[in-house]
């Protein structure tokens, strides 16, 4: 039988890239790591657990991937350059060839993002993944959610609702054939927008990567923050797929509220436009205006017929059923 130390040397060992600022990586009882002094130290950690926050029947390279993907997230919305990160394998069994998969696909994303992997822990009990990160900031250039003001524009990066479109399909409650091999995409493997929030960092004034559905987090964003928001749904950027449902059903769930979209929201103070825009412009995905900061308190939608929600509820809830 494979043991846990197998496991890690198989697999884990040498599989992402190594960094000269690890001075003691896998192996030891804690790793050793060097941070400049010039520059902040952000960590955030997320926790996966099978049939909760993904299918237990996914691609396990898919799983390794999104594992990191939704952490490197949160250093984005920080305006963070990801560095290092340390994984806990909760496995039923070790199964080989999907641990091998696994790890590929962790392994692959780690090397596109330069992120070495520097610790953790395997052991058995039901299927959960734990992966913390850690990013690297420059004092001035750090984007946080408490920091939007009445005035400022609300940008969003990518498409919205794609992940969300995707699961009602898998669950067998949409079904549209041409669009779901490219949603699926998104849902099982979503992109960080890593070069996006470094990017921003200086010019916008706040962020939150939106893991929880535009909604949710823009109200997370307000109430950190002390304001309100109005958005204009008729901007909200949608792919084909996604405009295509909304026009048929009238659903304005699936953009606002489903949730796994992993884009950014932005919020950009006004005199900050055109430099913003101008560069958005070389970034791999649009930066689309959604909406704008003002002195409320709630958030509010903006329905393409003119009518006015005056607050969006909804939203992924780990605690709600």
């Amino acid at each position: 039988m494979v043991s846990e130390f197998d496991i890690i040397r198989r697999h884990f060992l040498a599989a992402t890239p190594a960094r000269e600022d690890v001075l003691l990586g896998v192996g030891d009882d804690c790793a050793l790591l060097q941070v400049p002094a010039d520059r902040l130290l952000a960590v955030s950690s997320d926790t996966l657990v099978a049939g909760r926050h993904f299918d237990p029947g996914v691609a396990p390279d898919a799983l390794g991937h999104k594992a990191l993907a939704v952490n490197l997230s949160d250093l984005a919305a920080m305006g963070a350059e990801p560095v290092w990160a340390s994984l806990c394998l909760t496995l039923p069994e070790a199964d080989e060839a999907w641990i091998a998969g696994f790890a590929q696909g962790f392994a692959t994303l780690a090397h596109r993002h330069g992120v070495q992997l520097v610790g953790g822990d395997t052991t058995r009990g039901p299927l959960s993944i734990s992966v913390t990160v850690h990013g690297l900031l420059e004092p001035g250039r750090v984007l946080r959610r408490d920091a939007a003001r009445p005035g400022d524009l609300l940008y969003v990066t990518g498409h919205l609702g794609d992940a969300g479109l995707a699961l009602l399909a898998r669950q067998g409650l949409y079904v549209r054939d041409g669009s779901m091999a490219e949603l699926q995409q998104r849902l099982d493997r979503p992109e960080p927008r890593v070069d996006e929030g470094r990017a921003a960092a200086g010019l916008a004034h706040a962020a939150i990567d939106l893991s929880d559905g535009l909604g949710s987090d823009l109200r997370h964003l307000c109430e950190a923050s002390g304001v309100g928001a109005l958005l204009y749904l008729e901007s909200l950027p949608l792919s084909n797929a996604v405009r295509d449902y909304v026009e048929e059903t009238g659903d304005w769930s699936v953009p606002l509220s489903s949730g796994d979209d992993y884009e950014l929201l932005l919020s950009v103070p006004a005199d900050r436009q055109s430099v913003f825009e101008r560069a958005a412009r070389d970034w791999l995905v649009p930066a689309t205006w959604v909406g704008m900061v003002d002195h409320g308190r709630t958030v509010r939608a903006m329905y393409p017929d003119g009518r006015l929600e005056h607050e969006i509820t909804g939203g992924y809830d780990h605690f709600r059923e």
